[in-house]
């Protein structure tokens, strides 16, 4: 294991010079257990990062296992949010990132501010935001939902009462779709690498591959093409699956195709492939890879336990009100796979 380490690395530029290798490894387990640390790794993070985790996930299924787990301290390989959504849910132990640089497009498109003004907006409205939002934006919402319960969480509110939904515009779409609701207002955010998953590209990688089932992620731009080609019978609709990523591992175990094309982050390819390696998965955008998700390197995960940095801090008073718009959502239902 070779070190080069400096805290004066370039913006966004993440940390190297660490191989992931057996030596590595093993420290990382060792300082683990000697900082009493669970690790999590999110299904988009780098794979020899998936591998050292003690659990692999969705963002939400994550920190409701660290809420369970007995460890004093949470090291959330992901990005900010996500270890933000930990630190809600387990507001006494000690959240780690390995990278506080490592943000999030979706999240940042709409801030704790824009929200209140768009509730002025909009008096008596329900703000349903997803999970993949700051702890101040979730705050300032009613009710919290994942990409697979976002359409009971909108159907539980009263049909003429006016919904907020945040920030992702593809998810809003989606679910403006299945609920037929006219009032649901969606706010116009996206994460870049999902928006880049477009119609075209999936319709040329569907036609070269005519026996593949689809796995879309709600937050791909490409969500109403696949729709539109199971509506016009271009693929069959049994083959269309609009899936979570903790549902598309699910999905994966229980398919009887050969082949599947994902369109989602690329590497939640290496947990499908874990899951049914003897189904050929690919990307329908290999080019769909987080910049962000990848910040969380070897070399930031064994400085994070070494120096005990990059500890992730929510304000009381937030933490409460975002904690119970989270609970409300489970308390609607299991939230099933998450973002």
């Amino acid at each position: 294991m070779t070190e080069t380490l400096t805290d004066t690395a370039p913006d966004l530029t993440p940390y190297g010079g660490v191989d992931a290798d057996a030596a590595w490894a093993d420290e990382v387990r060792r300082l683990a257990r000697q900082r009493d640390a669970v690790l999590l790794a999110h299904n988009y993070q780098l794979p020899e990062i998936q591998e050292i985790a003690d659990h692999t996930g969705d963002s939400l299924a994550l920190s409701r296992i660290a809420a369970e787990s007995e460890a004093s301290t949470i090291v959330f390989c992901g990005v900010h949010f996500m270890a933000e959504t930990a630190k809600i849910l387990s507001p006494d132990k000690t959240v780690l990132i390995p990278d506080a640089r490592a943000g999030c497009s979706l999240a940042d498109s709409l801030t704790a501010e824009q929200l209140r003004e768009w509730k002025a907006q909009h008096p008596g409205a329900v703000v349903v935001s997803y999970v993949n939002t700051t702890a101040d934006v979730k705050a300032e919402t009613d009710i919290c939902c994942t990409s697979s319960n976002a359409v009971d969480v909108v159907a539980s509110i009263p049909a003429d009462q006016d919904v907020l939904f945040a920030p992702d515009q593809f998810l809003g779409a989606h679910v403006k779709r299945e609920t037929g609701r006219e009032n649901l207002h969606i706010w116009a955010g996206e994460c870049h690498v999902h928006a880049g998953i477009n119609g075209p590209e999936l319709a040329e990688r569907a036609a070269a591959n005519p026996d593949a089932d689809l796995f879309i992620h709600p937050e791909c731009g490409c969500a109403t093409s696949a729709l539109y080609l199971a509506g016009e019978g271009t693929v069959p609709a049994d083959k269309v699956k609009i899936l979570s990523t903790g549902d598309m591992v699910k999905q994966a175990r229980d398919t009887s195709a050969k082949s599947v094309l994902v369109a989602t982050e690329v590497g939640m390819l290496h947990q499908l492939r874990k899951a049914a390696p003897e189904i050929d998965f690919a990307a329908v955008n290999d080019r769909a890879s987080c910049r962000y998700m990848k910040m969380i390197t070897p070399a930031a995960l064994l400085r994070s336990l070494r120096d005990g940095v990059d500890e992730v801090h929510v304000d009381a008073e937030t933490a409460r009100r975002a904690r119970a718009s989270v609970e409300r959502m489970i308390a609607i239902g299991q939230p099933g796979g998450g973002e």
